[in-house]
């Protein structure tokens, strides 16, 4: 999966304790946007992922992108990676 200036990459990834995303340009080689659960609002990391989720589709649409491909990095679409994609989805970005 590669992503474009147009549609670029919604990388996501999850460690044990954290969770990120980012918009990727592969073919310019460069991230557009970036954020991460850390000292995020939100009591569980379920609620932390959907908060960072709408912060980075906010921030995508001050960079002029509405859409995206979704890149789960091989992790299960369920739980923080979930709440991540319904979260940037209720903020605009459409993938």
């Amino acid at each position: 999966m590669r992503g474009t200036a147009l549609r670029p990459r919604l990388s996501v990834f999850r460690s044990s304790r954290f969770f990120s995303g980012q918009l990727i340009d592969d073919v310019a080689g460069k991230t557009l946007v970036a954020v991460s659960t850390r000292g995020a609002a939100g009591k569980t990391p379920v609620e932390r992922a959907r908060n960072a989720g709408a912060a980075l589709a906010d921030q995508a649409r001050g960079q002029k992108v509405e859409r995206a491909a979704f890149d789960r990095g091989g992790f299960a679409y369920a739980g923080a990676v979930r709440a991540f994609a319904e979260g940037a989805r209720a903020g605009g970005l459409s993938f």
